[in-house]
C-alpha cells in the first residue's frame, strides 16, 4: 500500500465484501478439548525449557 488511506480503503473494502452475508460462529472443538490441547502445550514448552 502506498499510504495509509490506501491500507484503510482496502480494509474497509474487505470488510464489506465480508460482511454482505455473515455466516455465524460454530465451535468445532469443546472447551474441555481446547484447555487439554493447551495444557499439552505447555507441558511440552516447560520440558523444553527445562522446568521439568
Amino acid at each position: 500500500y502506498d499510504s495509509i488511506n490506501d491500507l484503510e480503503e482496502a480494509i474497509h473494502d474487505y470488510l464489506l465484501h465480508h460482511n454482505a452475508k455473515p455466516k455465524p460462529f460454530i465451535w468445532s472443538k469443546t472447551a474441555e478439548d481446547i484447555i487439554t490441547r493447551e495444557r499439552r502445550a505447555l507441558a511440552k514448552l516447560d520440558e523444553i525449557r527445562g522446568n521439568r
